[in-house]
This record gives C-alpha cells, structure tokens and sequence, in this order.
C-alpha cells in the first residue's frame, strides 16, 4: 500500500521543529513517503492581526506550495494525510479542496479560522487556550460545526507551550499519541 505525507509548515514553525519533526518521524515509522513543503515570505513583515497581510502570505505560500508539489502523481497512493501547522493548515486545507476525488487526511498542529473556510474532511486538530495567532474559541466552534474533533491544551500557545518545559514535552508526546491513533484509525 503506497503512502504519502506531505508537511505544510507555518511561516516561522519550520519542519524542524517538535510538532512537525515529530509528525515527520511518525510518518516515515508508519510507512509514509515523507514530502516536505519548504517555503519562507520575504521581508519582515508582521501578518498576525493583519488580515490583508495573512491573505497576501497565503497567496505566496499557497504559491509555493503547487509548485512544490506539481510533480506528484496523486493517483498512486492508497493513502495521502496532510501534516499542518499555523498558516500552513489554510494552504493544506485548500489545496486539498482543490484535488477532486481524493481521500486526504488531515492532521492540524494549532490551525487559523481560515482553515476551516475550505471545509476540510477526515480531519483532527490541537490547538492552545493561550493561542495569540487565532481566537481559539471561534476555531473550536468552526471545527466543531464540522465535525473535526480538536484536542485542546489550557495555557499553551500557538507551539502548543506553556513555558514549563517538562510540561511542553509532555504535550508533545500526547499529541503524537493521539495522531499516531488518527493515522491507525
């Protein structure tokens, strides 16, 4: 059975870092084939709160994204899950919605309200009380109305850390207990 992983990062939470290297070594475990979306914004420039920035960021990404992603031939795989974090669960959430007929699988590391304006499927999610990058509430109440179950964290924020570093590894194991648990379900 041919399996595919694709990591969508957020701008500044690379594929390096806990929640997406852990994703990423989980997948490889499983059997996945591990595809990795690299993509940086130019400049320095601020997006949260600002919305005609978040929509410029998600274009450019978005960008990047097909392009990274052009030469796969989707139709070989028996199994796709999108691995998301941050902006990156906006870019999977609608290029998955642009791929008619697939199965995709989503797993969301602390998605935006955005996300949810593509009306993704099959999906779970974690995300933080703290969250400065979204309003958690509004996310928990769109992902509830569809259906997606998302797993909440009191006091962590957009990484999913509370500042309590024993506390924050705890978490990390958690939430990859419980994504392991989606990928076998």
């Amino acid at each position: 059975m041919a399996k595919l992983a694709i990591i969508f990062p957020g701008i500044g939470y690379t594929c390096d870092k806990p929640l997406l290297y852990y994703a990423d070594t989980l997948a490889d475990q499983m059997g996945y084939e591990v595809k990795r979306i690299l993509y940086t914004l130019p400049g320095k420039t601020k997006i949260r709160g600002n919305l005609e920035k978040m929509e410029e960021a998600f274009r450019t990404l978005y960008a990047r994204a097909e392009e990274c992603l052009s030469d796969v031939d989707w139709k070989q795989y028996d199994e796709i899950v999108f691995f998301s974090k941050s902006i990156g669960t906006v870019i999977a959430a609608a290029y998955a919605s642009r791929l008619s007929g697939m199965a995709i699988r989503h797993v969301f590391y602390t998605p935006l309200e955005y996300t949810f304006d593509h009306h993704p499927k099959n999906a779970i999610g974690f995300l933080g009380t703290a969250d400065s990058w979204c309003v958690p509430n509004e996310v928990l109440r769109r992902a509830r109305e569809q259906g997606i179950p998302m797993h909440v964290y009191e006091g962590a924020n957009h990484s999913l850390e509370t500042g309590d570093t024993l506390a924050d590894l705890d978490t990390v194991k958690d939430v990859m207990e419980k994504t392991k648990r989606f990928l076998q379900g």
